[in-house]
Protein backbone atom coordinates (compact mmCIF):
# COMPACT_ATOMS: atom_id res chain seq x y z
CA UNK A 1 0.00 0.00 0.00
CA UNK A 2 1.34 3.42 -0.97
CA UNK A 3 0.74 6.54 1.10
CA UNK A 4 0.05 10.03 -0.15
CA UNK A 5 -0.16 13.49 1.39
CA UNK A 6 -3.72 14.74 1.83
CA UNK A 7 -3.93 18.15 0.20
CA UNK A 8 -1.69 20.88 1.59
CA UNK A 9 -1.27 19.18 4.93
CA UNK A 10 1.17 16.92 6.70
CA UNK A 11 -1.34 14.10 6.86
CA UNK A 12 -0.26 10.84 5.20
CA UNK A 13 -3.09 8.58 4.09
CA UNK A 14 -3.23 5.31 2.19
CA UNK A 15 -3.79 5.48 -1.56
CA UNK A 16 -7.26 3.95 -1.18
CA UNK A 17 -9.76 4.82 1.54
CA UNK A 18 -12.32 2.49 3.09
CA UNK A 19 -15.89 3.73 2.72
CA UNK A 20 -18.35 2.54 5.35
CA UNK A 21 -21.76 3.63 4.10
CA UNK A 22 -22.93 0.00 4.07
CA UNK A 23 -21.92 -0.69 7.69
CA UNK A 24 -25.00 -1.45 9.75
CA UNK A 25 -27.23 -1.31 6.68
CA UNK A 26 -26.45 -3.85 3.95
CA UNK A 27 -23.50 -5.16 5.96
CA UNK A 28 -24.01 -6.64 9.46
CA UNK A 29 -21.63 -5.55 12.22
CA UNK A 30 -19.62 -8.81 12.24
CA UNK A 31 -18.91 -8.58 8.51
CA UNK A 32 -18.25 -4.83 8.81
CA UNK A 33 -15.55 -5.47 11.41
CA UNK A 34 -13.97 -8.18 9.27
CA UNK A 35 -13.87 -5.75 6.34
CA UNK A 36 -12.27 -3.03 8.46
CA UNK A 37 -9.68 -5.39 9.95
CA UNK A 38 -8.73 -6.75 6.50
CA UNK A 39 -8.34 -3.21 5.17
CA UNK A 40 -6.02 -2.31 8.04
CA UNK A 41 -4.11 -5.56 7.56
CA UNK A 42 -3.53 -4.62 3.91
CA UNK A 43 -1.91 -1.36 5.04
CA UNK A 44 -4.90 0.95 4.73
CA UNK A 45 -5.21 3.73 7.30
CA UNK A 46 -7.91 6.06 5.90
CA UNK A 47 -11.48 5.31 7.04
CA UNK A 48 -14.37 7.40 5.78
CA UNK A 49 -17.84 7.51 7.31
CA UNK A 50 -20.66 10.02 7.97
CA UNK A 51 -23.11 10.62 10.77
CA UNK A 52 -26.00 9.98 8.37
CA UNK A 53 -24.78 6.49 7.39
CA UNK A 54 -27.37 4.20 8.94
CA UNK A 55 -28.30 7.15 11.21
CA UNK A 56 -25.13 6.83 13.25
CA UNK A 57 -24.81 3.05 13.25
CA UNK A 58 -21.80 3.09 10.90
CA UNK A 59 -19.93 5.44 13.23
CA UNK A 60 -20.83 3.29 16.24
CA UNK A 61 -19.52 0.12 14.58
CA UNK A 62 -16.27 1.87 13.70
CA UNK A 63 -15.91 3.17 17.25
CA UNK A 64 -16.21 -0.34 18.69
CA UNK A 65 -13.93 -1.85 16.05
CA UNK A 66 -11.12 0.68 16.51
CA UNK A 67 -10.61 0.18 20.24
CA UNK A 68 -6.86 0.08 20.77
CA UNK A 69 -6.21 1.05 17.14
CA UNK A 70 -7.39 4.65 17.02
CA UNK A 71 -3.98 6.31 16.78
CA UNK A 72 -2.94 4.22 13.78
CA UNK A 73 -5.78 5.42 11.52
CA UNK A 74 -6.96 8.62 9.91
CA UNK A 75 -10.65 8.85 10.72
CA UNK A 76 -12.95 10.94 8.53
CA UNK A 77 -16.62 11.66 9.00
CA UNK A 78 -19.16 14.12 7.58
CA UNK A 79 -22.06 16.38 8.54
CA UNK A 80 -24.96 17.96 6.64
CA UNK A 81 -27.81 15.52 5.98
CA UNK A 82 -30.87 15.18 8.17
CA UNK A 83 -30.42 13.19 11.38
CA UNK A 84 -33.92 13.79 12.79
CA UNK A 85 -37.13 15.69 12.23
CA UNK A 86 -36.09 18.82 14.12
CA UNK A 87 -35.36 22.02 12.22
CA UNK A 88 -31.76 22.09 13.48
CA UNK A 89 -31.00 18.42 12.84
CA UNK A 90 -29.53 19.09 9.41
CA UNK A 91 -27.40 21.55 7.46
CA UNK A 92 -24.01 23.21 7.87
CA UNK A 93 -25.18 25.82 10.39
CA UNK A 94 -23.39 26.35 13.70
CA UNK A 95 -26.17 24.91 15.85
CA UNK A 96 -26.29 21.62 13.95
CA UNK A 97 -22.53 21.25 13.47
CA UNK A 98 -21.76 21.74 17.17
CA UNK A 99 -24.26 19.11 18.19
CA UNK A 100 -23.30 16.75 15.36
CA UNK A 101 -19.60 16.82 16.31
CA UNK A 102 -20.38 15.90 19.90
CA UNK A 103 -22.59 13.01 18.83
CA UNK A 104 -20.06 11.72 16.27
CA UNK A 105 -17.28 11.79 18.87
CA UNK A 106 -19.40 9.71 21.24
CA UNK A 107 -20.32 7.15 18.60
CA UNK A 108 -16.74 6.91 17.32
CA UNK A 109 -15.45 6.62 20.91
CA UNK A 110 -12.71 9.14 20.30
CA UNK A 111 -11.86 12.63 21.50
CA UNK A 112 -10.96 13.96 18.05
CA UNK A 113 -11.83 13.51 14.36
CA UNK A 114 -8.96 13.66 11.88
CA UNK A 115 -10.95 14.93 8.88
CA UNK A 116 -14.34 16.60 9.35
CA UNK A 117 -16.17 17.15 6.07
CA UNK A 118 -19.20 19.22 5.08
CA UNK A 119 -21.20 16.54 3.24
CA UNK A 120 -22.83 18.91 0.75
CA UNK A 121 -22.82 22.62 -0.04
CA UNK A 122 -25.44 24.34 2.11
CA UNK A 123 -27.50 26.80 0.05
CA UNK A 124 -29.04 28.36 3.18
CA UNK A 125 -26.17 28.81 5.64
CA UNK A 126 -23.51 31.46 4.86
CA UNK A 127 -20.06 29.98 4.29
CA UNK A 128 -18.73 32.39 6.92
CA UNK A 129 -20.88 30.70 9.57
CA UNK A 130 -19.84 27.21 8.52
CA UNK A 131 -16.12 27.94 8.45
CA UNK A 132 -15.98 30.02 11.62
CA UNK A 133 -17.65 27.08 13.34
CA UNK A 134 -15.16 24.60 11.86
CA UNK A 135 -12.29 26.88 12.87
CA UNK A 136 -13.47 26.93 16.48
CA UNK A 137 -13.64 23.11 16.45
CA UNK A 138 -10.04 22.92 15.22
CA UNK A 139 -8.96 25.35 17.94
CA UNK A 140 -10.73 23.26 20.60
CA UNK A 141 -9.03 20.10 19.31
CA UNK A 142 -12.23 18.31 18.35
CA UNK A 143 -11.24 18.11 14.69
CA UNK A 144 -7.81 18.19 13.04
CA UNK A 145 -8.48 18.93 9.37
CA UNK A 146 -11.40 20.19 7.28
CA UNK A 147 -12.83 18.80 4.06
CA UNK A 148 -15.73 19.56 1.74
CA UNK A 149 -17.91 17.24 -0.30
CA UNK A 150 -20.26 17.67 -3.25
CA UNK A 151 -19.23 21.29 -3.91
CA UNK A 152 -18.93 23.00 -7.29
CA UNK A 153 -15.66 24.55 -8.39
CA UNK A 154 -16.70 28.11 -7.52
CA UNK A 155 -17.97 26.97 -4.12
CA UNK A 156 -14.62 25.36 -3.37
CA UNK A 157 -12.72 28.47 -4.40
CA UNK A 158 -15.04 30.74 -2.40
CA UNK A 159 -14.47 28.61 0.70
CA UNK A 160 -10.70 28.63 0.17
CA UNK A 161 -10.66 32.39 -0.42
CA UNK A 162 -12.70 32.96 2.73
CA UNK A 163 -10.27 30.89 4.77
CA UNK A 164 -7.25 32.68 3.33
CA UNK A 165 -8.83 36.10 3.91
CA UNK A 166 -9.51 35.51 7.60
CA UNK A 167 -6.80 33.00 8.46
CA UNK A 168 -9.14 30.04 8.98
CA UNK A 169 -7.85 26.48 8.46
CA UNK A 170 -8.23 25.73 4.74
CA UNK A 171 -9.97 22.60 3.49
CA UNK A 172 -7.50 19.90 2.48
CA UNK A 173 -9.84 17.63 0.51
CA UNK A 174 -12.97 17.48 -1.60
CA UNK A 175 -14.99 14.28 -1.63
CA UNK A 176 -16.67 14.04 -5.02
CA UNK A 177 -18.32 11.46 -7.23
CA UNK A 178 -15.69 10.38 -9.76
CA UNK A 179 -15.40 7.33 -11.98
CA UNK A 180 -15.20 6.26 -15.61
CA UNK A 181 -18.95 6.82 -15.87
CA UNK A 182 -19.02 10.18 -14.04
CA UNK A 183 -16.21 12.50 -15.05
CA UNK A 184 -17.93 15.88 -15.03
CA UNK A 185 -15.80 17.16 -12.13
CA UNK A 186 -12.90 17.30 -14.59
CA UNK A 187 -14.44 20.44 -16.12
CA UNK A 188 -14.21 22.72 -13.09
CA UNK A 189 -13.95 20.94 -9.73
CA UNK A 190 -10.66 19.16 -10.34
CA UNK A 191 -8.93 22.28 -11.76
CA UNK A 192 -10.19 24.22 -8.72
CA UNK A 193 -8.84 21.55 -6.37
CA UNK A 194 -5.47 21.47 -8.11
CA UNK A 195 -5.22 25.27 -7.97
CA UNK A 196 -6.15 25.38 -4.28
CA UNK A 197 -4.19 22.27 -3.26
CA UNK A 198 -7.04 19.94 -2.30
CA UNK A 199 -6.90 16.18 -2.73
CA UNK A 200 -9.92 14.51 -4.34
CA UNK A 201 -11.57 11.64 -2.48
CA UNK A 202 -13.52 9.75 -5.13
CA UNK A 203 -16.87 8.33 -3.99
CA UNK A 204 -18.75 5.95 -6.28
CA UNK A 205 -15.49 4.88 -8.03
CA UNK A 206 -17.27 1.88 -9.57
CA UNK A 207 -20.35 3.83 -10.60
CA UNK A 208 -22.58 2.19 -8.01
CA UNK A 209 -21.51 -1.26 -9.21
CA UNK A 210 -21.89 -0.62 -12.93
CA UNK A 211 -18.13 -0.87 -13.47
CA UNK A 212 -17.94 -4.34 -11.97
CA UNK A 213 -18.92 -5.63 -15.41
CA UNK A 214 -21.86 -7.77 -14.29
CA UNK A 215 -24.56 -5.77 -16.10
CA UNK A 216 -25.65 -5.84 -19.75
CA UNK A 217 -27.85 -3.53 -21.88
CA UNK A 218 -30.46 -6.27 -22.34
CA UNK A 219 -30.98 -7.15 -18.68
CA UNK A 220 -32.29 -4.89 -15.93
CA UNK A 221 -30.30 -5.31 -12.69
CA UNK A 222 -32.00 -7.30 -9.93
CA UNK A 223 -29.45 -6.83 -7.15
CA UNK A 224 -26.93 -4.30 -5.94
CA UNK A 225 -27.18 -0.56 -5.38
CA UNK A 226 -28.18 0.17 -8.98
CA UNK A 227 -31.17 -2.19 -8.84
CA UNK A 228 -32.74 -0.41 -5.87
CA UNK A 229 -31.74 3.19 -6.59
CA UNK A 230 -34.44 5.80 -7.18
CA UNK A 231 -34.45 7.29 -10.66
CA UNK A 232 -33.15 10.67 -9.51
CA UNK A 233 -30.24 9.19 -7.51
CA UNK A 234 -26.76 9.67 -8.96
CA UNK A 235 -26.12 5.95 -9.39
CA UNK A 236 -29.53 5.01 -10.80
CA UNK A 237 -29.69 2.53 -13.68
CA UNK A 238 -31.19 5.21 -15.92
CA UNK A 239 -28.01 7.29 -15.54
CA UNK A 240 -25.68 4.34 -16.06
CA UNK A 241 -27.25 2.35 -18.91
CA UNK A 242 -26.01 4.57 -21.74
CA UNK A 243 -24.38 3.56 -24.97
CA UNK A 244 -21.14 5.35 -24.03
CA UNK A 245 -20.95 3.66 -20.65
CA UNK A 246 -21.38 0.22 -22.17
CA UNK A 247 -18.63 1.02 -24.69
CA UNK A 248 -16.42 1.94 -21.74
CA UNK A 249 -17.31 -1.34 -20.09
CA UNK A 250 -16.25 -3.29 -23.18
CA UNK A 251 -12.84 -1.61 -23.13
CA UNK A 252 -12.49 -2.39 -19.43
CA UNK A 253 -13.22 -6.06 -20.07
CA UNK A 254 -10.53 -6.24 -22.76
CA UNK A 255 -7.99 -4.58 -20.48
CA UNK A 256 -8.95 -6.88 -17.61
CA UNK A 257 -8.02 -9.83 -19.82
CA UNK A 258 -4.79 -8.14 -20.89
CA UNK A 259 -3.63 -7.48 -17.32
CA UNK A 260 -5.09 -10.58 -15.70
CA UNK A 261 -7.25 -8.42 -13.44
CA UNK A 262 -10.95 -8.03 -12.79
CA UNK A 263 -13.00 -5.29 -14.43
CA UNK A 264 -13.39 -3.56 -11.05
CA UNK A 265 -9.64 -3.58 -10.46
CA UNK A 266 -8.94 -1.95 -13.82
CA UNK A 267 -11.60 0.73 -13.25
CA UNK A 268 -10.15 1.57 -9.82
CA UNK A 269 -6.59 1.55 -11.14
CA UNK A 270 -7.58 4.15 -13.74
CA UNK A 271 -8.44 6.48 -10.84
CA UNK A 272 -5.09 5.75 -9.18
CA UNK A 273 -3.33 7.08 -12.29
CA UNK A 274 -4.95 10.48 -11.73
CA UNK A 275 -3.15 13.17 -9.76
CA UNK A 276 -4.18 13.56 -6.10
CA UNK A 277 -7.17 11.19 -6.39
CA UNK A 278 -7.94 8.73 -3.60
CA UNK A 279 -10.64 6.16 -4.47
CA UNK A 280 -13.04 5.28 -1.65
CA UNK A 281 -13.71 1.54 -1.60
CA UNK A 282 -17.37 1.20 -0.65
CA UNK A 283 -17.96 -2.53 -0.28
CA UNK A 284 -20.74 -4.67 1.15
CA UNK A 285 -18.76 -7.88 1.69
CA UNK A 286 -15.26 -9.03 2.56
CA UNK A 287 -15.05 -10.70 -0.87
CA UNK A 288 -15.72 -7.36 -2.56
CA UNK A 289 -12.96 -5.74 -0.51
CA UNK A 290 -10.50 -8.49 -1.48
CA UNK A 291 -11.32 -7.88 -5.12
CA UNK A 292 -11.03 -4.10 -4.81
CA UNK A 293 -7.66 -4.32 -3.07
CA UNK A 294 -6.37 -5.93 -6.26
CA UNK A 295 -6.29 -2.45 -7.80
CA UNK A 296 -3.07 -1.56 -5.93
CA UNK A 297 0.52 -2.62 -6.58
CA UNK A 298 0.45 -2.11 -10.36
CA UNK A 299 -0.37 0.57 -12.94
CA UNK A 300 -2.10 0.70 -16.29
CA UNK A 301 0.20 1.51 -19.19
CA UNK A 302 -0.11 5.07 -20.45
CA UNK A 303 -1.64 4.01 -23.77
CA UNK A 304 -4.37 2.12 -21.92
CA UNK A 305 -5.06 5.10 -19.65
CA UNK A 306 -5.50 7.22 -22.76
CA UNK A 307 -7.77 4.59 -24.29
CA UNK A 308 -10.05 4.71 -21.25
CA UNK A 309 -9.85 8.51 -21.17
CA UNK A 310 -11.05 8.65 -24.76
CA UNK A 311 -13.89 6.14 -24.62
CA UNK A 312 -15.32 7.57 -21.39
CA UNK A 313 -14.77 11.26 -22.13
CA UNK A 314 -17.71 13.47 -21.08
CA UNK A 315 -19.37 15.72 -23.63
CA UNK A 316 -17.51 18.98 -24.07
CA UNK A 317 -19.70 21.93 -23.14
CA UNK A 318 -19.36 25.69 -23.35
CA UNK A 319 -17.37 27.60 -22.14
CA UNK A 320 -14.88 24.81 -21.46
CA UNK A 321 -14.66 23.66 -25.08
CA UNK A 322 -14.26 27.28 -26.25
CA UNK A 323 -11.44 27.94 -23.78
CA UNK A 324 -9.64 24.79 -24.94
CA UNK A 325 -10.13 25.68 -28.60
CA UNK A 326 -9.02 29.28 -28.15
CA UNK A 327 -5.89 28.38 -26.20
CA UNK A 328 -4.88 25.76 -28.76
CA UNK A 329 -5.36 28.36 -31.47
CA UNK A 330 -3.31 31.01 -29.67
CA UNK A 331 -0.53 28.95 -28.10
CA UNK A 332 -0.16 25.84 -30.25
CA UNK A 333 3.12 26.99 -31.83
CA UNK A 334 4.78 28.15 -28.63
CA UNK A 335 3.52 25.43 -26.27
CA UNK A 336 2.37 22.60 -28.51
CA UNK A 337 -1.15 22.55 -27.07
Amino acid sequence: MRYVVLGRSGLLVSEVSLGTMTFGRETPEEESIRILERYLEAGGNFIDTANVYSRGVSESIIGRALKGKRESVVLATKVFFRMGEGIYECGANRKHIMRAVEESLKRLQTDYIDLYQIHCFDQVTPLEETFTTLTSLVEKGYIRYIGVSNYTGWQIMKAVALCERWGYPRPVSAQMQYSLVERNIEMEVIPACYDAGLSIMAWGPLGGGFLTGKYSPETLPKEGRIAHAEKDWEEAWERRATEKNFRTLEVLKKLATKYGKTVSQVALNWLLTKKDVIPILGVRTLAQLEDNLGCIGWRLEEEDVQLLDTVSAPEEVYPYRFIQWANRLVYRKEYGL
